[in-house]
């Protein structure tokens, strides 16, 4: 694995293999002293990992890859509460908060131009083949966790910036934790596995916000986007927009600007390295990709799960933590 990151994966996606990076088994790297240690495999083995860096790493910061587990949400609340009393950083790769075109969207709304807020609606609906494209080794998703929604694949798990990023404008807005899901699933159990192609979400946070999020792996050409419906305009947060290009498009409904954001693959990671030296530098009160934030998708993506099987509505209670024991 190591060899192909070297020979095959790094130089198709970023360029020119930097030979100042050295590569290393995990298990052999583990008790070297790290700033930032990155958790980067399959969902269900996310809590496990984590766990054994905190028990022999020492290390600032602790990012582990979306989603944080599967819908079960096992051991989350352990990891919460073992991460705080280890007084480091955690947090979530849900990076998409943090790009330019985030923040294009969020000084718009911090202008107030259209007014109080109706609505938010989110879409992260791509066909998983550009997955396997980039993954030749895996001849489909039977092959890893992505054919299996209890594992954190399938469109709840694997496209779940979706959810995460109708959260991250719901709490810019001042809206709150949502608290109430509804949702449909559309599974799959072809070859083998058993994931959910399709998912449809309503969700309400505590002080009254209503909209909903579609999460897919079928869709093509992809569609990456969310929209904040105002009294008063909108605004459109995309991703992809154009070749190389997010956007943010905004207007009342007369006359629409675009704003175009110039981007690379890598600068999502760019712009995730780059807030990671300011959260250990002191210098960010409140981080989008923190571990909370990430566990608040997560139990959204399971209750997501618990209202497609019992047919009704879930409630969120706060009170009583990163558990199953939560959904009501």
């Amino acid at each position: 694995a190591l060899e192909r990151a070297r020979t095959s994966i790094y130089p198709q996606r970023y360029g020119t293999w930097d030979n100042a990076i050295v590569l290393k088994d995990s298990r052999a790297a583990m008790t070297e002293p790290a700033d930032v240690v990155f958790v980067g495999t399959p969902p269900d083995s996310h809590i496990a990992i984590a766990n054994a860096v905190l028990d022999h790493a020492t290390l600032k910061a602790l990012i582990i890859e979306k989603p944080l587990a599967g819908p079960d949400l096992a051991g989350c609340a352990e990891l919460a509460a073992r991460v705080k009393k280890a007084g480091i950083f955690a947090g979530v790769g849900y990076n998409h908060t943090l790009g330019q075109n985030t923040l294009a969207a969020e000084d718009l709304l911090k202008a107030g131009k259209i007014g109080p807020i109706s609505t938010l609606s989110a879409r992260t609906r791509e066909h998983w083949g550009g997955i396997f494209k980039a993954h030749p080794w895996l001849a489909g998703p039977a092959d890893s966790y992505l054919g299996f929604s209890s594992r954190g694949g399938g469109a709840a798990g694997e496209h779940s910036h979706g959810i995460n990023i109708w959260q991250h404008f719901a709490h810019v807005i001042g809206a709150g934790r949502v608290n109430e899901v509804s949702a449909t699933l559309d599974m799959s159990n072809e070859a083998g596995t058993l994931y959910d192609r399709l998912c449809f979400i309503a969700m309400k946070t505590e002080n009254g916000l209503t909209g909903d999020v579609i999460q897919d792996v079928v869709t093509a050409p992809s569609e990456k986007s969310c929209r904040i419906q105002g009294r008063d305009g909108f605004i459109d947060w995309r991703v992809n927009h154009k070749p190389g290009h997010d956007a943010v498009l905004s207007g009342n409904g007369e006359m629409v600007n675009e704003t175009l954001v110039a981007k690379t693959r890598a600068d999502d990671f760019k712009a995730e390295i780059a807030h990671l030296q300011e959260v250990l530098a002191g210098r960010v009160a409140s981080s989008p990709i923190s571990l909370e934030r990430g566990l608040d998708t997560m139990m959204v993506i399971a209750a997501a799960f618990k209202s497609h099987k019992t047919g009704r509505r879930v409630r969120i209670d706060w009170n009583r933590g990163y558990t199953p024991e939560a959904l009501q």
